[in-house]
């Protein structure tokens, strides 16, 4: 067959416009040209592969990755060498980013509601119609407006908050279990408004509370690839020590020397009573002013935190005190951390998330001040604004407090347009904050842009769908950074295929401001014609990682690396406020828990995070790295308790709480306190693709729909560890999904084939995958 320039125009079609390519892979940047057709003639010379730098919007973390795109189709996705979050690494969750380009139940274009809100029900519509009445519902409702994302920062954070107020609106962000507690603690011990980064691979010894960094927590991929170099890291002298506290026993448990199942709620006590240790006995690094963090009073200051005091609080199990007193392995532990620097103290997750949770984490990272990591190699690094004044470094996330009262705007018809992106709040917010119930009101307009079905948008009156982000313009800067200025690129590596029709949300934004004159803030005819902007003003900087001799070099430049970045532009110093200590103490309070029973503590799937990826088999199918469950929903207990509790692997259970109840089956882990339940997040959907809609309320349910909306004191963020529950059986039975043969276990402490160091619970698998 003769190549023309028809019949490229008329089966090949043309690429991603503007995508440059990475010569990391020998692309060389050359420019893809060709994207095949869906019908491929037999005698169409296959051509080669290009590698294209982009962004990663799979989690929250935003990796920078490589695609691979041949003949138009993107093959593969890998972490880019040059990115300075992520260093060429990616999570399980990049590689699934695939599956939502070529997903089958993709939205095709714009619809319109058709049956009652919820019911799904809906009918195509054409962009012309469905930017009008956008545009019409804005000019109407525009003041009362609110749109809802995910936690974005950059461009698109720029653009979506300017958008809402130039119609008097408002811009919020929607994360499941969101960091602002974690956010509130950095602000007060560090006076940091931007999440700093951790010197993992400098650092000595580690002590980590509830946080699970590898796995789920902020930024996982970074901290693996730092953990790995804290491990076993070239030129090292010795291997790091990690002791990570945690009632249940996480991925990142897994990997540490020592696994303290601490109490949930305690966390805080303890990282006083290590302090008091610390001070007592004049352990602090040589620089620490200790009259200063605590006020004059010394170890005063801590009196009520005392070893003694605090030891019997933990309820550790007596195995893995080793016949000495909870007050002895408290100094113990002490000892360790400030007797082996660079020390670093971090904490998040289920620490920051009961009523006391500030407490927690402000009692855990003022450590860092006393064994003198704050600021230092191999402690806690802070980092710089933005590189460019506008951009938001930050994202702006609701707090539970926020989302009751957004629930209470839309029931008393203050808010009457709801526009939401990349975000589902029906279906990741408690049940009983009424969010869902909310929504069904004759006099709110919602309008989705989410290119699957989700919750959220069943409820919606109009749906507009985004491109996915291998096919959009964006940009981000990550947070945290790795202690010097990062602006990530995202560009569009492939085109929409043939049979689709999406829109970029921000240019949606950017063209109808305009057509409502309301862009006086936003200049811009897209977001690709504002990261142009951006790039030009970074080049008249003259400084950084990209270097041109034009404007237009530049741009190139900036896509073929997938970024910019400076390391000589880092982040300023902290000083520890005078009373530090003082002022942590006085905040000291015992969690409070809603219900009764056993404790229950959700946890982050580590594909499915909270379930935006449920619609993705191969996040689905990934096993759980602790028990290789796939496809499901599961409640682990302790294998001692399900066994007196009269449950066997596979039994239905009902998990009460003071808000309701779901059922799953119970999975029998030894690695877990008697009085916890663990329930991953990310199932239970009743819209969506039909990977997301799996089994049945018996084996896949929501847990966030059963949590009280109890606050953390002094943030109002959700307190999704407060909630106590009952376990009870349904009398039903499951077979459960997993990669793992039979186990054996072994009690808390006891010695595995007389090796001392391993003072965890492993397990074996003797028998055939089942």
């Amino acid at each position: 067959m003769k190549f023309t320039r028809r019949n490229f125009l008329a089966w090949a079609g043309i690429s991603a416009v503007g995508a440059v390519g990475c010569d990391v892979f020998g692309s060389e940047g050359q420019e893809l040209r060709l994207q095949s057709p869906v019908m491929q003639p037999e005698d169409l010379v296959k051509g080669r592969d290009n590698w294209y730098a982009t962004l990663c919007r799979q989690c929250p973390t935003s990796e920078g990755v490589l695609v691979r795109v041949m003949e138009g189709r993107a093959k593969k996705v890998q972490g880019n060498p040059m990115y300075p979050v992520n260093w060429g690494k990616q999570s399980a969750r990049c590689d699934a980013g695939l599956q939502a380009l070529y997903h089958p139940e993709r939205l095709a274009g714009p619809m319109r509601r058709t049956g009652a809100r919820g019911s799904g029900e809906f009918a195509p519509t054409t962009w012309q119609q469905g930017l009008d009445t956008l545009s019409a519902q804005l000019g109407e409702r525009g003041n009362g407006l609110l749109l809802v994302t995910e936690p974005i920062r950059a461009h698109q954070a720029l653009i979506s908050s300017r958008f809402a107020n130039a119609f008097g609106g408002r811009h919020l962000g929607f994360e499941a279990l969101d960091q602002t507690t974690y956010r509130a603690a950095v602000k007060d011990v560090y006076g940091q408004d931007l999440l700093p980064d951790f010197d993992l691979a400098h650092a000595n010894f580690l002590l980590s509370f509830g946080a699970d960094f590898l796995s789920t927590w902020v930024s996982p991929t970074r901290w693996s690839v730092g953990y790995g170099d804290f491990r076993q890291g070239e030129g090292r002298t010795q291997r790091g020590t990690h002791v990570q506290v945690e009632p249940r026993f996480s991925m990142t448990a897994a990997s540490a020397d020592k696994w303290v199942p601490i109490k949930p709620g305690i966390e805080g006590y303890l990282a006083l009573s290590l302090a008091h240790v610390i001070i007592s006995e004049n352990l602090q690094a040589v620089s620490t002013d200790v009259n200063a963090l605590t006020g004059g009073q010394g170890a005063a200051a801590l009196a009520n935190f005392s070893p003694d005091q605090v030891g019997p609080m933990l309820e550790l199990p007596a195995a893995m005190l080793k016949g000495h007193s909870p007050a002895d392995w408290i100094r113990e532990l002490a000892r360790d951390f400030a007797g082996h620097t660079p020390a670093l103290a971090i904490g998040g997750d289920s620490a920051a998330a009961h009523s006391n949770g500030l407490f927690n984490l402000e009692a855990i990272y003022a450590l860092n001040y006393l064994v003198g990591s704050v600021g230092e190699v191999g402690g806690v690094r802070f980092n710089p604004g933005s590189p460019i004044a506008d951009l938001p470094a930050a994202s702006t996330v609701g707090t539970m407090a926020d989302w009751t009262s957004v629930a209470g705007d839309i029931r008393e018809g203050r808010t009457r347009l709801l526009m939401v992106h990349s975000a589902d709040p029906v279906y990741g917010l408690p049940a009983s904050v009424g969010f869902g119930d909310a929504l069904n009101r004759d006099d709110l307009f919602i309008v989705s842009f989410s290119p699957f079905m989700n919750e959220t948008t069943a409820m919606a009156d109009l749906i507009l769908p985004d491109r996915i982000y291998l096919e959009d313009w964006g940009s981000d800067i990550p947070e945290p950074a790795p202690g010097y200025q990062v602006l990530g690129i995202q560009q569009p590596v492939v085109n929409p295929l043939s049979d689709l029709d999406p829109r970029s949300f921000v240019d949606v934004l950017l063209s109808t401001a305009q057509e409502l004159d309301r862009d006086g803030d936003l200049p811009w005819g897209s977001l690709q014609q504002a990261l142009r902007e951006t790039s030009d003003a970074l080049f008249a900087l003259n400084r950084g990682s990209v270097e041109a001799t034009s404007a237009g070099e530049f741009w190139n430049s900036l896509l073929r690396q997938g970024g910019w970045w400076d390391e000589r532009e880092t982040g300023p110093s902290a000083s520890a406020p005078n009373g530090l200590y003082n002022q942590i103490a006085n905040r000291a309070a015992q969690p409070i828990f809603s219900g009764e029973g056993m404790y229950l503590m959700p946890f982050s799937h580590n594909t499915l995070l909270d379930g935006r990826n449920t619609h993705l088999p191969w996040a689905q199918a990934a096993p759980d790295p602790i028990t290789t469950i796939t496809w499901q929903s599961w409640v682990e207990i302790n294998q001692r308790q399900m066994e007196e509790m009269g449950f066997r692997e596979g039994d239905i259970v009902q998990v009460r709480s003071s808000q309701g109840s779901i059922t799953a089956p119970v999975y029998p882990n030894p690695a877990m306190r008697p009085d916890v339940v663990g329930v991953p997040l990310g199932q239970g959907r009743r819209h969506g693709p039909e990977y997301a809609i799996v089994g049945d309320d018996r084996e896949s349910s929501n847990v966030l729909s059963i949590l009280a909306s109890s606050q953390v004191e002094g943030t109002g963020a959700l307190a999704w560890a407060s909630n106590r529950v009952q376990v009870s059986s349904t009398g039903e039975s499951i077979r459960i999904v997993k990669f793992e043969g039979e186990f054996t276990s072994r009690e808390i402490g006891n010695q595995i084939d007389n090796n001392p160091s391993e003072e965890i619970i492993k397990t074996t698998s003797p028998g055939a995958s089942h």
